[in-house]
């Protein structure tokens, strides 16, 4: 199944997020290697800077999507403001 994280950074966390990337960017080549990343990248601000994540992982039970979350550089560092993580259905578009 597919679970979508909607994450939101805290206000003036743009530092933690950029300090953060390459263990963030390095965990998720880790979860694509082993099949649970369907695909991911950040929301932008009206000036281009990155100030938010999405993230749609494959896995058998939100639990497990959950675990994932919580397991992310990005997560561990107190960058997220706010997560939200749900089942998604990709219905358009999805490669083969």
């Amino acid at each position: 199944m597919l679970y979508a994280l909607v994450a939101r950074d805290k206000p003036g966390h743009l530092q933690v997020r950029l300090d953060t990337r390459p263990t963030h960017v390095a965990y998720l080549e880790g979860l694509n290697a082993r099949g649970l990343l369907k695909l991911a990248g950040p929301f932008l601000d009206a000036e281009g800077k990155p100030n938010g994540s999405f993230v749609v992982y494959e896995t058998e039970s939100l639990e497990a999507a959950q675990a994932l979350v919580d397991a992310d550089p990005y997560t561990k560092a107190g960058l997220f403001g706010e997560t939200e993580l749900r089942l998604w259905n990709w219905t358009m578009n999805k490669p083969a």
